[in-house]
C-alpha cells in the first residue's frame, strides 16, 4: 500500500469516530409542560368569549294554500310543482339552523336558506332565554338574512373581523347547533379562499374550513382566534350529509354590508351595478390573450349607459384587478363589487390588446329604467293574483335574472289565488302567453284580460330554464 491510500483510510477513520461521537439531528425532543399555564393551554378563553353571541334559530310556517285541481298538466307540473296540495291548516314547515348577534340592540344574522319562506321565527340564546324575532332583511343573493329580537336589551353580540386578512392555514373555529344537539364548537383551519364554485348564493366566494359543519350549524359563526367574526357557516360538500371536513362560509365583508343596510331601516341590499357581462378565462382563451394562466374575468358584453361603458370598458378586456385586489374569475369580480358601498369610486386594472389599461368605475346602483309599472292580474287566467313587473337592470339585479332581455317578472303571488295554486313564484319571467310574446306588464294584462279560455299556452323562464307548455282553461 502506498502511503497515499493510507492517509484517505485514516482520514475516513476519523471521519467515522467524529459521526459516530456527534448527536444525531433527530427530532426535537418532547418537552412536558413546565407550568400550569402550558399544562391548559386551550381555546376556552375564546370560545367563552364568541360564544354568548351564537344563537340558535327555529323557523316555522303553516301552510294554508287550497287544492286547485284546474291545471293538471304533467309537464307543468314538473316545472311548477304540484301546486297547492295543502289545505288550510295543513302541516306545519319547520326549520332549524343558527344565528350570530352582531349587535347590542338584538340583531342577529343567520342564513337565507334557514327562514326562506318561514313566517315564525324563535330565537334561543346560550343562556336559555328564548325571544320571538322579526325578519328585517331577506337576502337571497348572498344567503342571509338579518332578524331583530323582540323585547330585551344590551345583548351579547360579536365583534365583525376582517375576512380579507385570512389565510389558508389560520385556526378558526365553527360554533352552532347541529342536528340540534345544543350549541357545539368545532375547530380547524382555513383551508382554502375565494372558492367560488359552490352555487349557493349568487355571490359566490367562500371560506373554505375542515371546522366540523353540520346541518343546524347553518347561520352559526366561524371564529378566528380573536374571537371576531370570519364568516357565517353557509354549506357543505358531503355526499352523506355530514361534514367530511369541507365546509364553506360566507366571508364577514359581505355580512357587513347585509348588516349596514338592515341598521339603516333597509328592507332590499342594494348593490353597485357592473353593467356588463362577463365571463370565465380558459386555458385556451388566456394563450389566445397572451396570459401565463386562466385568471380575470373577460368581458363578452356592455350594457349601454352603463357604468361599464362609462368607465370605457371594451369588449374583450380582461378585468385583472378592483381597487388593488386580484380578480381571479367573475364571481370574485362580482364579490368584491358587492361588498363595497353605493358611491365612489373603484379603480379596476385591465389588460387590453396585451397591454394593462387602468380605468375608473363610478359605484352606483342599478336604475330602474323602465319603470316597474307593477299591474295585479285578476280574473279568469292562470295569472290570477299575481302582480307583474317590467324588466329594468334593478329589477333583474333584485330578482337574480340571467340572460333575458324582455318579458315581465312576477315580483308577489296572492295567498290562495289561482297563481299561487299554480305555484308560479317570484322572480319568474313571463316571455310570452298564447303565441304573443309579452314585453310589458301592460302586454300580459291585454293577454289575459278576455273571457274564458279552453287552454293557454305559456313560455316561462325560471333561473335560467326556458319550458313552454299547454294548460287547460
Amino acid at each position: 500500500m502506498n502511503k497515499s491510500f493510507h492517509s484517505r483510510l485514516w482520514a475516513f477513520a476519523a471521519l467515522g469516530a467524529v459521526l459516530l461521537a456527534a448527536p444525531l439531528a433527530a427530532e426535537p425532543a418532547r418537552q412536558t409542560p413546565v407550568s400550569r399555564t402550558e399544562a391548559i393551554l386551550s381555546f376556552a378563553p375564546v370560545v367563552k368569549k364568541a360564544q354568548p353571541a351564537v344563537v340558535n334559530v327555529y323557523a316555522s310556517r303553516t301552510d294554508r294554500r287550497p287544492r286547485n285541481p284546474l291545471f293538471d298538466d304533467p309537464v307543468f307540473r314538473r316545472f311548477f310543482g304540484e301546486g297547492g296540495n295543502e289545505r288550510p291548516g295543513g302541516p306545519t314547515a319547520q326549520s332549524l339552523g343558527s344565528g350570530v348577534l352582531v349587535d347590542p340592540s338584538g340583531l342577529v344574522v343567520t342564513n337565507y336558506h334557514v327562514i326562506d319562506g318561514m313566517t315564525d321565527v324563535k330565537v334561543a340564546l346560550s343562556d336559555k332565554r328564548e325571544f320571538d324575532a322579526d325578519i328585517i332583511l331577506r337576502d337571497q343573493h348572498t344567503d342571509l338574512a338579518v332578524l331583530r329580537l323582540k323585547g330585551g336589551t344590551n345583548f351579547p353580540y360579536m365583534e365583525l373581523g376582517d375576512s380579507d386578512t385570512l389565510e389558508v392555514g389560520d385556526l378558526v373555529l365553527a360554533i352552532g347547533n347541529p342536528f340540534g344537539v345544543g350549541q357545539t364548537v368545532t375547530q380547524g383551519i382555513v383551508s382554502a379562499l375565494a372558492r367560488t364554485q359552490v352555487g349557493t348564493s349568487d355571490f359566490g366566494f367562500f371560506i373554505q374550513t375542515d371546522a366540523a359543519i353540520n346541518p343546524g350549524n347553518s347561520g352559526g359563526a366561524l371564529i378566528d382566534m380573536n374571537a371576531r367574526l370570519a364568516g357565517i357557516n353557509s354549506a357543505i360538500f358531503s355526499q352523506t350529509g355530514s361534514s367530511i371536513g369541507i365546509g364553506f362560509a360566507i366571508p364577514v365583508n359581505m355580512v357587513k354590508i347585509v348588516v349596514a343596510t338592515a341598521k339603516g331601516g333597509g328592507k332590499q341590499v342594494r348593490r353597485p351595478w357592473l353593467g356588463a357581462s362577463l365571463q370565465s378565462v380558459s386555458k385556451e382563451i388566456a394563450e389566445s390573450l397572451g396570459v401565463d394562466r386562466p385568471s380575470g374575468a373577460l368581458v363578452a358584453d356592455i350594457s349601454s349607459k352603463s357604468p361599464a361603458e362609462d368607465a370605457g370598458l371594451k369588449r374583450g378586456d380582461l378585468i385583472t384587478r378592483i381597487d388593488g385586489q386580484d380578480v381571479d374569475d367573475p364571481e370574485g369580480l362580482g364579490f368584491r363589487l358587492a361588498t363595497k358601498a353605493l358611491g365612489g369610486a373603484a379603480a379596476i386594472s385591465v389588460l387590453r390588446d396585451g397591454k394593462p389599461v387602468n380605468l375608473t368605475l363610478k359605484l352606483i346602483a342599478p336604475p330602474e329604467m323602465p319603470a316597474r309599472d307593477p299591474i295585479k292580474l285578476s280574473g279568469q287566467s292562470p295569472f290570477s293574483g299575481a302582480t307583474i313587473i317590467n324588466l329594468s337592470p334593478a329589477v333583474l339585479e333584485e330578482f337574480s335574472v340571467r340572460g333575458v332581455s324582455e318579458g315581465v317578472v312576477i315580483s308577489e303571488v296572492e295567498e290562495g289565488s289561482p297563481a299561487a295554486a299554480v305555484n308560479f313564484q317570484k322572480g319568474d319571467v313571463i316571455l310570452a302567453v298564447n303565441g304573443s310574446k309579452v314585453t310589458s306588464t301592460h302586454d300580459l294584462q291585454r293577454a289575459t284580460g278576455g273571457g274564458r279560455h279552453y287552454y293557454w299556452k305559456l313560455t316561462i323562464d325560471r333561473g335560467g330554464e326556458v319550458i313552454t307548455t299547454v294548460i287547460g282553461g
